[in-house]
């Protein structure tokens, strides 16, 4: 057998011999990696869910809301009235040639009725562009015309959350509802989207012509926001840039002078930047408790092979005398720790991916089994073993001879 053979079967035979105090040493180190797998897991589940949220909002999406927002607080800007107007969504559309689709949007909360069914949502105002904009398909039926929205008329589209609450096994195309007592003819059903960044439902919605809406059911002159999809997504910054000088020059704000812009605008690059700083954030911090569970796991496994060499020296003593070297016996105790260590980091590996999973079942959280992260996990513990079984193995391979084989 060779050499190296000969210290794994050695050091197998020592922790074999002590398999209750083995296990509980490895311990630290199965709950340090169970933790690494498992909160990495769920935190890079929750990114890719809310990436994928982000993404149902459309294609190069881009948010213009009334309003600013200043380091201290939301505020209006220049202006004593901070409004966008259907001039504005106009203006966007002739002006802007790195916009592809654009809309005015409003909405409000309802509650729609359909027979003896009732449920309260929100009714969404958008004009034609809208489903483009928000890459939002047809399940069945149609959207509404530009027909339809210049004569505010009294049709809509229905989410899927609101089509199966209402109309539970029914073919909704055709039906009436009425929204706040009007009636609305139901002419198609959206696909399901799922849930929002916010965890909202989207698909609990109505939507109805932008004019029908504003007119009829809220009664006001104010666009709620403007939504427009760039051309490419290499235009996306350039859409934003021109739409910030368009609105500035129409509503009259000088920067120069001071004044704040009354609106902002926000691209779906941004929120995915967002949403990936805050990512990197939470997995910062994840990481950093999972090392301190790691590091306190090392610290447990020297001190039992502190002990183990205490426990050994005439072994080691005799192994000396008979002609092993110290890097013989340091060889043997760096292999124990090892072991140990790797022991620990695999079944923690085996424990974290099935905590993943039974969150995954009952709880219904999204997660993500990251191949890296269980190798970076794999490796740290390999490397805690031999960081932390150093200092004993050089111990033990410093002993006297003479001295072990007198130590009681």
């Amino acid at each position: 057998m060779s050499r190296t053979g000969n210290t794994l079967k050695v050091a197998f035979r020592a922790l074999s011999r002590n398999t209750m105090r083995s296990l509980l040493t490895a311990l630290g180190m199965i709950i340090g990696v169970a933790c690494v797998i498992a909160t990495i897991g769920i935190a890079d589940g929750a990114r890719m869910q809310r990436a994928e949220r982000l993404q149902s909002l459309g294609t190069n999406f881009l948010m213009i809301n009334p309003g600013s927002h200043s380091v201290g607080g939301a505020h209006g800007g220049a202006g004593s009235s901070s409004k966008l107007s259907e001039e504005d969504v106009e203006a966007i559309r002739r002006e802007v040639s790195s916009i592809a689709y654009v809309s005015a949007s409003i909405r409000t909360g309802v509650q729609v009725v359909a027979g003896n069914q009732n449920w309260s949502t929100t009714v969404q105002g958008g004009e034609v562009d809208w489903p483009l904009i928000r890459s939002w398909n047809l399940a069945a039926g149609q959207f509404f015309t530009e027909q339809d929205n210049r004569a505010a008329a009294k049709v809509c589209v229905l989410g899927q959350t609101v089509a199966t609450t209402l109309m539970p096994g029914e073919d909704p195309i055709g039906r009436i509802v009425r929204l706040k007592n009007i009636p609305f003819r139901v002419i198609g059903v959206l696909e399901a989207k799922g849930g929002s960044t916010q965890g909202h439902d989207q698909d609990d919605l109505v939507v109805a012509p932008y004019q029908t809406v504003r007119k009829k059911i809220m009664g006001t002159t104010a666009v709620g926001s403007i939504l427009a999809s760039a051309a490419t997504n290499d235009q996306v910054g350039a859409a934003q840039e021109e739409i910030t000088a368009l609105l500035r020059q129409r509503h009259r704000i000088n920067r120069g002078a001071g004044q704040e812009d009354d609106f902002s605008i926000r691209s779906q690059t941004e929120m995915l930047q967002r949403a990936a700083d805050e990512s990197r954030t939470m997995a910062t911090l994840l990481w950093s408790i999972a090392g301190v569970s790691l590091l306190v796991g090392g610290i447990g496994i020297m001190n039992i092979m502190l002990v183990s060499v205490t426990e050994r020296t005439r072994e080691i003593g005799v192994r000396l005398a008979v002609g092993a070297k110290g890097g013989d016996i340091r060889a043997q105790f760096l292999v124990e720790a090892v072991v140990l260590s790797i022991s620990g980091g695999s079944l923690g590996i085996a424990l974290g991916i099935g905590i993943q999973r039974a969150i995954a079942t009952f709880a219904g959280w999204p997660v993500a089994v990251q191949a890296n992260a269980v190798a970076v996990a794999f490796l740290f513990s390999a490397l805690i073993g031999v960081t932390f079984g150093f200092y004993p193995a050089l111990k033990a391979s410093r002993l006297d001879p003479i001295e072990a084989l007198r130590y009681e």
